[in-house]
């Protein structure tokens, strides 16, 4: 899992996508972090990606960077904890002038039974469950 939080935080800009009915939905993300070994991502509650992910909680990220890309598909599960959004925060401090560990708008979802790709033009996929 390491790795593929390495991944994406050097890409910076991955790509999630949800379902809404039976229309795919996809839109930039940049936010990841790894918390009590889970790998995290944040949003907000207000927002039509977390109405999405509450009907549907499977998803899946892509990310590319230097010729090689990233795909992690399965659920993300909403952590209400403090303690899980204070730790996203806390390493995007950017962000702590649009949500709070203590509002009731900030969202962070970690990824359950998760498959990780790592797919390249020159070597075959590399494969990564968490």
């Amino acid at each position: 899992m390491k790795e593929v939080y390495e991944f994406l935080k050097k890409c910076g800009t991955y790509y999630l996508a949800t379902v809404e009915g039976d229309q795919p939905r996809v839109r930039p993300f940049g936010t990841v972090d790894i918390f009590e070994g889970k790998l995290y991502i944040q949003t907000g509650k207000v927002k039509e990606v977390s109405k999405q992910l509450q009907a549907n909680p499977k998803a899946e990220i892509c990310a590319y960077e230097d010729g090689k890309w990233l795909r992690v598909s399965g659920k993300l599960i909403r952590d209400d904890r403090v303690e899980a959004k204070k730790h996203m925060l806390d390493n995007y401090p950017e962000l702590q002038s649009m949500y709070s560990a203590d509002d009731d708008n900030t969202e962070v979802l970690y990824f359950e039974d998760a498959t990780a790709t790592f797919y390249s033009f020159t070597e075959e996929p590399k494969v990564i469950k968490f």
